[in-house]
């Protein structure tokens, strides 16, 4: 079979939440079938022409789903290893399997990104069920310095499974908050702006960034993204090379997102994504080509699209309550709504988002 997919082929997205939404619209819209796997309430199913609710140990259902597609990729990061063994077995998967090993441990994660030269925090293991897992913690804050932020290895996000270390009376709630679980400490890194880039690689190796964008958050969730960011065109090269660097090493197909610190001595890298990310949702409104297009065309073996920015935008996400302001929003001019079709509106909960275009993009 050829690498290239055409028009009318099928691709199967793991996870049905709102990425996998905006997914199967993408690949919809450049004329593939969308089939959805998902063990609960799966929004992206209203737009899917197939989709199968059935839990990531159904042996059964992970095989017929991967029987019905013609590439498999993912909406997050923490797909069990068992079930890529039955889908990889019957149908290519992309992005890769080392991309997914290396995002789910974030432990791994800091050790792949020293390894191939980037910047990171200071950081240490902390194994939160070890009988002497206080000492283990006093010892990483004297490596690692306070404040520090204490993180499940696993797991967590939007500020979940993370617990912040000021001084030493903090330590052992910190830990009593991991339950258990693998840890890593993390120290707090003084910058001056959160940015991120997406970037996209293809299957011919052609590496395409869309413009940085920067980043607030309020309680631990993303609350704008502002693109421009605020930084100069050396800046804006090197956050260019970090996510060239981070996709060429992970040999990567696809769409990825860097989260990156701007501090007095450069660039630190926080985190990666390796899929459509939050913060990329501007590229609906404010580029030629949005990030989920992008994905599609990666994995398919399409040629990836410049993906030129026309417009200055600010991303807001609507969270919880938020979705009671849409009436109001739906009446300004150059503003564009984004609802994910959740049933029901909790506090922290992503229900979609707004781009407002604040100018026209000017050439750097």
């Amino acid at each position: 079979m050829s690498e290239r997919l055409n028009p009318g082929q099928t691709i199967g997205i793991l996870g049905g939440g709102q990425l996998g939404r905006m997914l199967a619209m993408a690949a919809s819209r450049l004329g593939f079938h969308v089939h959805i796997y998902e063990p609960g309430a799966a929004p992206a199913g209203e737009l899917a022409g197939q989709t199968t609710t059935a839990s990531y140990d159904d042996k059964d259902a992970l095989e017929a789903f991967a029987r019905s597609v013609d590439v498999v990729t993912y909406e997050f990061e923490n797909v069990p290893a068992t079930a890529l063994d039955r889908i990889e077995a019957l149908v290519p998967f992309r992005p890769n399997r080392k991309a997914l090993a290396v995002s789910q441990d974030r432990l791994t994660e800091k050790n792949f990104l020293q390894e191939i030269g980037l910047d990171v925090a200071p950081y240490a293991p902390v194994d939160a069920a070890a009988p002497d897992a206080a000492a283990r913690l006093a010892q990483a804050l004297a490596e690692v310095g306070m404040p520090a932020i204490l993180k499940t290895r696993r797991l967590g996000y939007d500020g979940k499974g993370q617990a912040r270390i000021t001084n030493t009376h903090d330590a052992q709630p910190a830990l009593d908050a991991m339950d258990g679980a693998d840890a890593i400490l993390e120290g707090f890194v003084h910058f001056e702006r959160e940015i991120s880039v997406i970037a996209a690689r293809g299957m011919d190796g052609r590496i395409a960034c869309f413009e940085p964008g920067e980043n607030v958050h309020k309680d631990g969730i993303l609350h704008t993204t502002t693109v421009p960011a605020q930084i100069d065109s050396d800046t804006r090269e090197r956050a260019f090379g970090i996510a060239g660097t981070i996709l060429a090493a992970l040999d990567y197909d696809g769409v990825l997102g860097v989260e990156l610190f701007q501090t007095d001595a450069g660039l630190i890298v926080n985190e990666i994504a390796p899929r459509v990310h939050n913060s990329g949702h501007w590229t609906e409104a404010g580029a030629v080509i949005d990030q989920f297009e992008q994905h599609i065309r990666a994995i398919a073996g399409w040629t990836l699209v410049d993906p030129v920015r026309h417009s200055d935008v600010v991303m807001t996400n609507l969270i919880g309550d938020d979705l009671d302001h849409v009436p109001a929003i739906s009446t300004e001019t150059g503003t564009r709504i984004h609802l994910y079709g959740k049933a029901e509106a909790r506090a922290g909960r992503k229900m979609g988002h707004v781009t407002r275009i604040t100018g026209v993009a000017r050439d750097r």
